[in-house]
Protein backbone atom coordinates (compact mmCIF):
# COMPACT_ATOMS: atom_id res chain seq x y z
CA UNK A 1 0.00 0.00 0.00
CA UNK A 2 1.77 3.65 -0.73
CA UNK A 3 2.18 6.15 1.38
CA UNK A 4 -0.58 8.69 1.81
CA UNK A 5 1.77 11.79 1.43
CA UNK A 6 1.12 15.52 1.99
CA UNK A 7 2.89 18.88 1.02
CA UNK A 8 2.04 22.59 0.68
CA UNK A 9 3.76 26.08 0.83
CA UNK A 10 2.96 27.90 4.31
CA UNK A 11 3.41 31.52 4.53
CA UNK A 12 4.82 32.56 8.37
CA UNK A 13 3.29 37.02 8.07
CA UNK A 14 3.20 39.31 11.08
CA UNK A 15 4.03 42.87 12.12
CA UNK A 16 7.74 43.27 12.14
CA UNK A 17 9.91 41.62 14.57
CA UNK A 18 6.90 39.25 15.85
CA UNK A 19 9.00 36.42 16.07
CA UNK A 20 8.53 34.81 12.11
CA UNK A 21 12.22 34.11 11.85
CA UNK A 22 12.54 32.68 14.91
CA UNK A 23 9.87 30.62 14.83
CA UNK A 24 10.90 28.88 11.62
CA UNK A 25 14.52 28.22 12.60
CA UNK A 26 13.01 26.31 15.65
CA UNK A 27 10.74 24.57 13.92
CA UNK A 28 13.24 23.30 11.05
CA UNK A 29 15.58 22.39 14.20
CA UNK A 30 18.49 24.64 12.63
CA UNK A 31 19.55 28.10 11.77
CA UNK A 32 18.63 29.06 8.15
CA UNK A 33 17.06 32.93 8.58
CA UNK A 34 18.47 35.45 10.87
CA UNK A 35 17.00 37.04 13.92
CA UNK A 36 17.92 40.34 15.70
CA UNK A 37 15.79 42.38 17.99
CA UNK A 38 15.64 45.13 15.04
CA UNK A 39 12.59 45.14 13.32
CA UNK A 40 12.55 44.39 9.27
CA UNK A 41 15.34 42.03 10.28
CA UNK A 42 13.94 39.90 7.38
CA UNK A 43 14.33 41.66 3.62
CA UNK A 44 13.06 39.10 1.68
CA UNK A 45 11.03 35.74 1.36
CA UNK A 46 13.11 32.62 2.28
CA UNK A 47 11.82 29.08 2.31
CA UNK A 48 12.71 26.83 4.69
CA UNK A 49 11.07 22.97 4.31
CA UNK A 50 10.20 20.51 7.16
CA UNK A 51 9.84 16.84 6.03
CA UNK A 52 8.83 14.40 8.64
CA UNK A 53 7.54 11.07 7.14
CA UNK A 54 5.12 11.57 5.10
CA UNK A 55 4.17 14.97 5.04
CA UNK A 56 6.62 18.58 3.56
CA UNK A 57 5.69 21.51 4.63
CA UNK A 58 7.27 24.46 2.32
CA UNK A 59 7.17 27.33 4.95
CA UNK A 60 8.10 30.64 3.44
CA UNK A 61 9.41 33.70 5.58
CA UNK A 62 8.40 37.04 4.79
CA UNK A 63 9.89 40.07 5.87
CA UNK A 64 7.33 41.99 8.68
CA UNK A 65 4.05 43.77 6.86
CA UNK A 66 4.75 47.71 7.73
CA UNK A 67 2.58 50.80 6.77
CA UNK A 68 5.60 52.88 6.44
CA UNK A 69 6.80 52.38 3.00
CA UNK A 70 8.54 55.90 2.05
CA UNK A 71 11.42 53.95 0.90
CA UNK A 72 12.01 51.60 -2.68
CA UNK A 73 13.84 49.19 -0.23
CA UNK A 74 10.48 49.43 2.42
CA UNK A 75 8.20 49.04 -0.53
CA UNK A 76 10.29 46.04 -1.59
CA UNK A 77 9.98 44.29 1.65
CA UNK A 78 6.32 44.83 1.63
CA UNK A 79 5.93 43.67 -1.75
CA UNK A 80 7.46 40.31 -0.72
CA UNK A 81 5.41 39.61 2.27
CA UNK A 82 2.01 40.25 0.73
CA UNK A 83 3.02 37.85 -2.15
CA UNK A 84 2.89 35.32 0.16
CA UNK A 85 -0.28 35.71 0.69
CA UNK A 86 -1.45 33.94 -2.02
CA UNK A 87 -0.73 31.12 -3.77
CA UNK A 88 -0.25 29.18 -0.58
CA UNK A 89 -2.19 26.52 1.24
CA UNK A 90 -1.90 27.74 4.81
CA UNK A 91 -1.44 31.14 6.21
CA UNK A 92 0.03 31.80 9.46
CA UNK A 93 -0.53 34.83 11.07
CA UNK A 94 2.00 35.69 14.29
CA UNK A 95 1.18 38.34 16.68
CA UNK A 96 2.86 38.43 19.75
CA UNK A 97 0.73 37.14 23.29
CA UNK A 98 -1.16 39.62 24.91
CA UNK A 99 -1.14 42.32 22.88
CA UNK A 100 -2.81 43.08 19.25
CA UNK A 101 -1.74 46.47 17.94
CA UNK A 102 -2.79 48.50 15.29
CA UNK A 103 0.11 47.06 13.23
CA UNK A 104 -1.58 43.77 13.73
CA UNK A 105 -4.89 45.16 12.30
CA UNK A 106 -3.04 45.93 9.13
CA UNK A 107 -1.68 42.54 8.92
CA UNK A 108 -5.41 40.85 10.11
CA UNK A 109 -7.24 43.03 7.46
CA UNK A 110 -4.57 41.92 4.80
CA UNK A 111 -5.03 38.61 5.17
CA UNK A 112 -8.92 38.31 5.50
CA UNK A 113 -9.41 38.89 2.13
CA UNK A 114 -7.79 35.53 0.80
CA UNK A 115 -9.58 32.62 0.73
CA UNK A 116 -7.24 30.00 2.22
CA UNK A 117 -7.15 28.01 5.86
CA UNK A 118 -5.81 30.55 8.32
CA UNK A 119 -3.70 29.96 12.18
CA UNK A 120 -3.23 32.56 14.39
CA UNK A 121 0.06 32.14 16.40
CA UNK A 122 0.15 33.89 19.35
CA UNK A 123 4.45 34.74 19.86
CA UNK A 124 6.57 35.24 22.81
CA UNK A 125 4.27 33.70 25.57
CA UNK A 126 7.18 33.13 27.58
CA UNK A 127 7.51 36.73 28.57
CA UNK A 128 3.65 36.90 30.41
CA UNK A 129 3.64 34.87 33.40
CA UNK A 130 0.01 34.43 33.45
CA UNK A 131 -0.99 32.98 30.83
CA UNK A 132 -4.88 33.60 31.60
CA UNK A 133 -3.77 37.10 30.39
CA UNK A 134 -4.20 35.18 27.09
CA UNK A 135 -7.44 34.32 27.06
CA UNK A 136 -8.98 37.95 26.22
CA UNK A 137 -6.90 37.80 23.10
CA UNK A 138 -7.51 34.44 22.37
CA UNK A 139 -11.08 34.84 22.22
CA UNK A 140 -11.30 37.88 20.49
CA UNK A 141 -9.00 36.55 17.68
CA UNK A 142 -11.65 33.72 17.74
CA UNK A 143 -14.76 35.91 17.63
CA UNK A 144 -13.69 37.31 13.93
CA UNK A 145 -14.57 34.01 12.52
CA UNK A 146 -10.95 33.88 10.61
CA UNK A 147 -8.81 31.48 11.88
CA UNK A 148 -8.76 27.55 11.96
CA UNK A 149 -6.55 27.40 14.88
CA UNK A 150 -5.35 29.78 17.72
CA UNK A 151 -1.44 28.19 19.00
CA UNK A 152 0.30 29.93 21.51
CA UNK A 153 3.64 29.15 21.84
CA UNK A 154 7.29 30.47 22.74
CA UNK A 155 9.84 29.17 19.62
CA UNK A 156 12.49 30.28 21.71
CA UNK A 157 11.66 28.02 25.11
CA UNK A 158 10.22 25.11 22.42
CA UNK A 159 6.70 25.40 24.20
CA UNK A 160 4.04 24.65 21.83
CA UNK A 161 6.46 24.31 18.92
CA UNK A 162 6.24 20.84 17.83
CA UNK A 163 1.89 20.97 18.78
CA UNK A 164 1.97 23.50 15.84
CA UNK A 165 4.29 21.60 13.70
CA UNK A 166 1.35 18.92 13.72
CA UNK A 167 -1.59 21.18 13.31
CA UNK A 168 0.51 22.66 10.35
CA UNK A 169 1.21 19.09 9.35
CA UNK A 170 -2.81 18.23 9.28
CA UNK A 171 -4.15 20.79 7.12
CA UNK A 172 -1.33 20.31 4.24
CA UNK A 173 -2.99 19.10 1.30
CA UNK A 174 -2.71 15.11 -0.11
CA UNK A 175 0.26 15.51 -2.85
CA UNK A 176 3.93 14.43 -3.27
CA UNK A 177 6.58 16.24 -1.62
CA UNK A 178 8.34 18.84 -3.84
CA UNK A 179 11.89 18.96 -2.30
CA UNK A 180 13.99 16.11 -1.09
CA UNK A 181 13.61 14.69 2.40
CA UNK A 182 17.27 16.32 3.36
CA UNK A 183 16.54 19.45 1.86
CA UNK A 184 15.84 22.44 4.38
CA UNK A 185 15.81 25.64 2.00
CA UNK A 186 16.60 26.68 -2.00
CA UNK A 187 18.76 29.04 -0.70
CA UNK A 188 22.28 28.81 -2.47
CA UNK A 189 25.43 29.12 0.37
CA UNK A 190 26.12 32.37 -1.28
CA UNK A 191 23.10 33.81 0.06
CA UNK A 192 22.63 32.34 3.32
CA UNK A 193 26.28 33.57 3.98
CA UNK A 194 25.46 37.39 3.52
CA UNK A 195 22.80 37.12 5.47
CA UNK A 196 25.09 35.54 8.69
CA UNK A 197 26.92 38.69 7.91
CA UNK A 198 23.98 41.07 8.22
CA UNK A 199 22.99 39.14 11.20
CA UNK A 200 26.08 39.94 13.11
CA UNK A 201 25.78 43.79 11.55
CA UNK A 202 23.10 44.41 12.75
CA UNK A 203 23.30 43.26 16.22
CA UNK A 204 26.60 45.07 16.27
CA UNK A 205 24.91 48.41 15.47
CA UNK A 206 22.66 50.82 16.45
CA UNK A 207 19.07 51.54 15.15
CA UNK A 208 19.79 53.59 11.91
CA UNK A 209 22.75 52.05 10.21
CA UNK A 210 21.65 48.51 10.09
CA UNK A 211 18.81 49.34 7.58
CA UNK A 212 20.95 51.35 5.35
CA UNK A 213 23.37 48.49 4.85
CA UNK A 214 23.10 45.32 2.85
CA UNK A 215 25.80 42.32 1.92
CA UNK A 216 27.49 40.99 -1.16
CA UNK A 217 29.21 38.03 -1.82
CA UNK A 218 31.70 38.87 -4.15
CA UNK A 219 34.14 35.91 -3.98
CA UNK A 220 33.00 32.55 -2.73
CA UNK A 221 36.09 29.52 -3.83
CA UNK A 222 35.74 25.80 -1.71
CA UNK A 223 39.11 24.46 -1.76
CA UNK A 224 40.33 21.50 -0.14
CA UNK A 225 41.26 22.98 3.24
CA UNK A 226 39.23 26.60 3.58
CA UNK A 227 36.90 28.07 1.98
CA UNK A 228 37.75 31.68 0.73
CA UNK A 229 34.66 33.92 1.04
CA UNK A 230 35.09 37.96 0.18
CA UNK A 231 32.04 39.95 1.27
CA UNK A 232 31.23 43.90 0.75
CA UNK A 233 29.41 45.75 3.37
CA UNK A 234 27.50 48.55 1.44
CA UNK A 235 26.37 51.52 3.20
CA UNK A 236 24.91 54.96 1.98
CA UNK A 237 26.75 57.34 3.78
CA UNK A 238 30.97 58.00 4.30
CA UNK A 239 30.04 58.30 7.78
CA UNK A 240 28.25 55.31 8.10
CA UNK A 241 31.36 52.82 6.65
CA UNK A 242 33.67 54.65 9.11
CA UNK A 243 31.12 53.15 12.62
CA UNK A 244 30.83 49.94 10.84
CA UNK A 245 34.48 49.78 10.46
CA UNK A 246 34.95 51.17 14.26
CA UNK A 247 38.18 52.51 15.85
CA UNK A 248 41.50 51.10 14.13
CA UNK A 249 39.01 48.61 12.65
CA UNK A 250 37.97 46.93 15.67
CA UNK A 251 33.90 46.83 14.89
CA UNK A 252 34.76 45.24 11.52
CA UNK A 253 36.80 42.50 12.98
CA UNK A 254 34.43 41.90 15.66
CA UNK A 255 31.58 41.77 12.94
CA UNK A 256 33.89 39.22 10.71
CA UNK A 257 34.85 36.50 13.81
CA UNK A 258 31.31 36.45 15.21
CA UNK A 259 30.32 36.00 11.26
CA UNK A 260 33.26 33.15 10.54
CA UNK A 261 31.74 30.82 13.32
CA UNK A 262 28.28 30.78 12.48
CA UNK A 263 29.44 30.26 8.63
CA UNK A 264 31.67 27.61 9.84
CA UNK A 265 28.96 25.52 11.62
CA UNK A 266 27.00 25.93 8.91
CA UNK A 267 29.35 24.40 5.83
CA UNK A 268 30.54 22.26 8.57
CA UNK A 269 34.45 23.80 6.92
CA UNK A 270 36.96 26.11 7.62
CA UNK A 271 36.27 29.76 6.15
CA UNK A 272 38.72 32.32 5.24
CA UNK A 273 36.50 35.67 5.51
CA UNK A 274 37.31 38.96 4.46
CA UNK A 275 35.24 42.17 4.66
CA UNK A 276 35.53 45.43 3.20
CA UNK A 277 33.40 47.97 3.63
CA UNK A 278 31.97 50.40 0.32
CA UNK A 279 29.62 53.26 -0.29
CA UNK A 280 26.59 53.20 -2.33
CA UNK A 281 25.16 56.54 -2.01
CA UNK A 282 20.76 56.41 -1.51
CA UNK A 283 20.55 52.73 -2.34
CA UNK A 284 17.92 51.99 -0.23
CA UNK A 285 15.84 54.38 -2.39
CA UNK A 286 17.06 53.62 -5.59
CA UNK A 287 15.41 50.49 -7.83
CA UNK A 288 18.65 50.29 -9.79
CA UNK A 289 21.21 50.13 -6.76
CA UNK A 290 19.11 47.39 -4.97
CA UNK A 291 19.06 45.80 -8.54
CA UNK A 292 22.68 45.74 -8.27
CA UNK A 293 23.19 44.22 -4.89
CA UNK A 294 20.64 41.20 -5.41
CA UNK A 295 17.09 42.69 -4.99
CA UNK A 296 15.43 41.78 -7.64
Amino acid sequence: MAEVTRCGYVALVGRPNVGKSTLLNHVLGQKISITSRKPQTTRRNLIGVDTQQGNQAIYVDTPGIHQQTERELNRYMVSNATSALSDVDLLVVLIEGGKTTPADEHVLKLVAAHQVPKFAVLSKVDLIKDKAQLLPQMQALGERSLFDEIVPLSALKEDGVERFREHVFARLPLGSHFFADDEVTDQPERFLVAEIVREKLMRQLGDEIPHSATVVIEHFKQGDKVIDIHADIVVERDGQKRIVIGKQGSRLKLIGQEARKDIELMLDHQVMLHLWVKVRKGWTNNTMHMRNLGYD
